[in-house]
């Protein structure tokens, strides 16, 4: 006779992981796709911020790989030097992009806003507190002591260039996290990004996801632009952002960090029935 056992696990959330630009920091998700745009102007292609955007999340070699492969980007590199773009391009443009990311990631990094007040809400409820990112280890040894001295410090942090099993879409960096953290059930975790690829990685772990409509890289814009939307412009551009990441497969959307605590409240009651991500 065969038996069938299933444990299904029934209690509170025991990490929260999060991405960094344009869900803890960085309103509108603008250092990496500044600087992305610069690097390729050094070597005299423009690139518009909505073609710097496309492939954000993505570890940042794969991310302008991606970005130089847009059949518009490509056409300008045709155009210029002759051929298309090969991977020691892409090296090239790594090599020129990785020290302006790290001299200026942090002149975007400020908090957004409420979000200090989550992570301590959390903290206090005994929830740990992951991250991981599209930027490589050189960036985030830079962007680390910024963030401490604004009042972020997570108590695990997996870049993009940390395993050597890759980056997102995987599961790999958020499970290390699961590991760094001692988290027993990956249930027990949520993952909160702002891009189509981190939600992606989130559900490749296991884990329950939570998308971020106005804050990051789909509507793109500063808080100071947001704000001076009008409601119909703001509804308009938010619809946009919530349908990619609902179609990514995101258990929730919501326009920031700010408004994660009533969501994490949700999911603890989904977990106590014993329901799975």
């Amino acid at each position: 006779m065969n038996y069938r056992y299933s444990r299904a696990y029934c209690g509170p959330i025991q990490a929260v992981i999060f991405d960094w630009a344009g869900t803890v920091l960085d309103f509108g998700s603008f250092a990496p796709t500044q600087v992305l745009i610069e690097a390729f102007a050094g070597f005299g292609i423009a690139v518009s911020l909505a073609e710097a955007r496309v492939p954000m999340g993505r570890a940042k070699w794969d991310h302008i790989k991606a970005l130089g492969q847009q059949a518009e980007v490509a056409a300008r590199w045709q155009a210029k030097f002759g051929r298309a773009m090969t991977d020691a391009d892409v090296d090239a443009l790594y090599a020129a992009f990785m020290p302006l990311q790290i001299a200026k990631v942090g002149d975007y990094s400020l908090p957004i806003s409420g979000a200090l007040d989550v992570v301590a809400q959390l903290r206090s409820k005994g929830i740990k507190i992951g991250s991981c990112t599209g930027y490589p280890r050189q960036v985030m040894n830079a962007l680390l002591p910024i963030a401490r001295e604004r009042g972020y410090a997570p108590d695990c942090t997996v870049a993009a260039d940390d395993l050597k099993a890759g980056a997102r879409p995987g599961p790999w960096m958020a499970l290390q996290n699961v590991l760094e953290l001692a988290v027993s059930d990956v249930a027990a975790c949520v993952k909160v990004d702002d891009t189509a690829v981190g939600i992606t990685e989130g559900l490749n772990a296991g884990m329950w996801t939570v998308g971020l409509s106005v804050s990051g890289n789909e509507v793109g814009l500063t808080a100071a632009e947001w704000s001076d939307l009008s409601a119909a412009e703001q509804a308009a551009k938010r619809s946009i952002a919530v349908e990619k990441l609902a179609q990514a497969g995101a258990h929730y959307v919501i326009d920031s960090i700010a408004d994660l605590l009533p969501v994490l409240a949700d999911i603890e009651a989904r977990l106590a029935k014993a329901e799975r991500p």
